[in-house]
């Protein structure tokens, strides 16, 4: 029973102190949060900034790719619309070509064939002897030819509508 007592005191005692030891801890507490949440705070901006770099390099990186891939995509369409127009166009040139066949008009290879031949004959003439001159009518035959052929048609005319 003599361990009683002295529990007792050791109770009051700790007890007496207790609430002040709550106090100062307490204290202690605070000004350690307010010491490490400064150094805590500068930490959490730093790892803040880091982290805001490297989520700009992601994006940017990730902007690059996607322009690419659609600019690489807008190419393949474009050369796909160009080969798809080329062959619409060549089956219309060959429609139109059929058409104009049908209707008797010359091919492009035919008045190119013309064309040489027209340069062939040319480069005949030119190299052919010219024949001797062919005394050309004057303007006085030739108007009493024309004098003569007029009146013959005015008798003609006149001759149908008396009749």
């Amino acid at each position: 029973m003599a361990n009683k007592p002295n529990d007792k005191s050791d109770t009051q005692a700790s007890s007496a102190m207790s609430p002040q030891q709550v106090w100062l801890a307490g204290l202690g507490a605070m000004a350690q949060a307010q010491a490490r949440g400064t150094k805590a705070f500068e930490a959490l901006v730093s790892d803040g900034l880091s982290f805001q770099r490297k989520s700009q390099e992601q994006a940017q990186q990730r902007l690059h790719e996607a322009t690419e891939q659609l600019s690489s995509m807008a190419h393949n369409i474009g050369q796909q619309a160009s080969g798809r127009i080329d062959k619409l166009e060549h089956l219309f040139e060959d429609r139109v070509a059929k058409a104009l066949q049908r209707l008797g008009m010359p091919s492009m290879a035919d008045i190119a064939a013309m064309h040489e031949r027209i340069s062939a004959l040319e480069a005949q003439l030119q190299t052919a002897p010219k024949p001797a001159a062919v005394a050309k009518p004057s303007a006085k035959t030739a108007a009493k030819a024309a004098a003569k052929k007029a009146p013959a048609r005015k008798t003609a005319t006149a001759a149908r509508k008396k009749a």
